[in-house]
């Protein structure tokens, strides 16, 4: 993974990173502005360091997540985790997850996690942009300084069409298109061997949402 470039390349490509309005959110196939949904962790602030815990320095598992309010008329709702950051030219995708209860209201620690054909409670977690099933766990490069991770939530009308079981990121954008009701982010941040700069990462979430066009 992306974890294991050396940490001279990584300082090489610190200006090499995918951006902020390449993110699912910001894609205008999906609608143009959104009424904002609020979206929260009881384990990390907004705008704020991811803690290892979820991270491949840690276990690895999914943060917990908690959102607000979503407008009447919902049928659904998908998560997609991106890494704005990436030195790629797409944002790395880090979990997706397909129709998940309109009322579900949360997401539980470690909730994103293979799945095969979807669970009795709702819910089909599909493939992360290393084709597996489940939470990649965030593994940015030594030097690289600050990702982004935007996590991405969706209320969906009943007229979205189905993308499959396990959708990637791709086919799960596809079936979106044009059914988007409202949507909610939330930025975490990570580094490895560079400190957290602040100031820069608020310019980079006033950038993020600023793509987003969330009213």
């Amino acid at each position: 993974m992306l974890g294991h470039i050396p940490a001279w390349l990584g300082r090489s490509l610190s200006g090499v990173r995918a951006g902020a309005d390449k993110l699912a959110i910001a894609q205008p196939e999906l609608g143009g502005r959104f009424t904002a949904i609020d979206l929260s962790s009881p384990a990390f602030a907004s705008e704020a360091r991811l803690p290892p815990r979820f991270t491949a320095d840690g276990d690895g598992v999914s943060p917990p997540l908690v959102w607000g309010a979503v407008p009447e008329g919902t049928a659904m709702l998908a998560l997609l985790v991106e890494d704005a950051d990436a030195p790629t030219p797409q944002p790395l995708c880090h979990a997706v997850v397909w129709c998940l209860p309109a009322d579900a209201g949360r997401l539980a620690e470690g909730a994103i996690r293979a799945d095969a054909a979807g669970t009795q409670h709702g819910g089909d977690v599909g493939r992360n942009s290393y084709r597996g099933e489940g939470w990649l766990p965030p593994d940015p490069p030594t030097g690289h300084g600050e990702h982004r991770y935007a996590f991405q939530l969706f209320a969906l009308d009943g007229e979205v069409e189905d993308p499959g079981r396990s959708p990637g990121r791709g086919a799960l954008v596809r079936a979106m298109a044009g059914h988007v009701l409202a949507a909610g982010l939330l930025i975490g941040t990570y580094s490895r061997g560079d400190p957290a700069r602040g100031e820069k990462a608020a310019r980079g979430i006033a950038q993020a949402r600023a793509a987003a066009a969330l009213t």
